[in-house]
C-alpha cells in the first residue's frame, strides 16, 4: 500500500498517511464559520454557537446496547455475532463499504427486522420482536436511505404525520375536529411550527414535497423525525446525493439536535470527512461482521479499516 492510495465512498474519501493511517478529506465548516483565532478548526455545525468547541451534552451511560446480533435471509447472512451499545447524548457512526449491513442493522434497532440471535436491550429492558410502532413509542425515530415522503402532501401535512404516536383523542373527534381533539391538533401543530423554524424550511411549508429539490426532501424527512420529539435518531445516509452546501446545512442541523436537544444519534454516512468529523465513536461493518470500534482516531488507524476501505497491494 503506498502513501497516495485513496479510497472513494458515495462522495467521501478517506486517504492513506505514510504510517498506513485513514486520513478524512477535512473538515466540512458550515457557512461563515472561519477558523478559530489560535488556527484550530471548530467541529462542523457550531455556527450558531460560535464560542463553543464541545458538546453541549457529556456522553451518558449506555442506553442501547445490542449483544452477538445475527441476521439472516434464507442462506443470506446479513449480520454476524455484532456487538456495540449506544450511550445517550452521543453520535455514534455505522460505516462500510456498500452492502456491509449497516441499514439492517438500524432495521434491527428500530423492529423492522427481528434479529435470529442475539439481545437488543433499550433503557435497561430487554426487547423481544419489538415492532417499529412500539419502538416509535419508545422514542426511536428514524430517516430513510431513499426519502419516505408523501409527496403530493406539503412539507407542514408531512412533518404533522410525525406526530402520529403523540395524538391521543380518537379518529372520530378528529374527523369533527371539535372539542378536545381541535385543542389537541392546535397543540401538534404549535410543535411542528417550531420544527420548521429550527429547520429554517418555513418558505416552503406549504409546498408540496414532491416539487422540492433532493437536499430540501432530505431536510423535511429529518423534520418530521424530529416531530416525534424522539429521545434517539436515527439517519440512514442523511447526506447521500447532496452537494458541498447542503451537506454543510445537514452537519450543521445534527449537531444542533444533538446539541440543544441532547438527542442520542445514530447515523450511517459514506462521506468518511463528515463521519470523521462530528461523530464521538464508529462501528465499522464489513460483510456483516464488526471490524472495527472506538472513536474516529481509533477507527482510522484500525488496520481492518483501511484493509476493508482500499485493499491491500500484493
Amino acid at each position: 500500500m503506498t502513501v497516495t492510495q485513496t479510497a472513494w465512498q458515495g462522495g467521501g474519501m478517506a486517504r492513506v498517511d505514510a504510517t498506513g493511517a485513514m486520513v478524512s478529506p477535512g473538515t466540512i465548516a458550515p457557512p461563515g464559520h472561519a477558523e478559530g483565532a489560535h488556527g484550530d478548526t471548530p467541529r462542523t455545525g457550531e455556527a450558531r454557537q460560535p464560542d463553543s468547541t464541545t458538546h453541549a451534552h457529556t456522553r451518558g451511560d449506555v442506553i442501547l446496547d445490542l449483544q452477538n446480533i445475527s441476521l439472516s435471509f434464507g442462506g443470506v447472512k446479513a449480520l454476524t455475532d455484532i456487538s456495540f451499545d449506544v450511550c445517550e447524548h452521543e453520535i455514534r457512526a455505522i460505516i462500510g463499504p456498500n452492502g456491509a449491513g449497516k441499514s439492517s442493522m438500524l432495521n434491527v434497532i428500530n423492529g423492522v427486522y427481528h434479529p435470529q440471535q442475539g439481545r437488543i436491550v433499550f433503557r435497561g429492558q430487554e426487547r423481544r420482536q419489538m415492532h417499529p410502532t412500539a419502538a416509535a413509542r419508545q422514542g426511536i425515530a428514524r430517516t430513510f436511505q431513499n426519502i419516505a415522503l408523501f409527496k403530493g402532501m406539503t412539507v407542514l401535512d408531512n412533518i404533522m404525520t410525525g406526530r402520529n404516536t403523540q395524538f391521543r383523542t380518537g379518529l372520530f373527534a378528529h374527523a369533527l375536529w371539535w372539542g378536545p381533539a381541535r385543542a389537541e391538533e392546535v397543540r401538534h401543530r404549535r410543535k411542528v411550527e417550531e420544527v420548521i423554524d429550527f429547520l429554517e424550511i418555513q418558505a416552503i411549508r406549504k409546498t408540496p414535497v414532491g416539487r422540492l429539490p433532493y437536499g430540501l426532501q432530505k431536510r423535511v424527512e429529518l423534520a418530521r423525525a424530529l416531530a416525534a420529539e424522539p429521545s434517539m435518531l436515527l439517519l440512514d445516509e442523511p447526506m447521500a446525493g447532496m452537494n458541498v452546501e447542503e451537506k454543510q446545512d445537514m452537519c450543521r442541523f445534527i449537531l444542533d439536535v444533538n446539541h440543544q436537544f441532547g438527542t442520542t444519534i445514530v447515523l450511517i454516512e459514506h462521506d468518511m470527512g463528515v463521519v470523521m468529523d462530528i461523530s464521538d465513536r464508529v462501528v465499522v461493518l464489513d460483510y456483516g461482521k464488526k471490524i472495527g470500534d472506538g472513536t474516529p482516531e481509533e477507527v482510522k488507524a484500525n488496520p481492518d479499516v483501511i484493509r476493508a476501505y482500499l485493499g491491500t497491494s500484493h
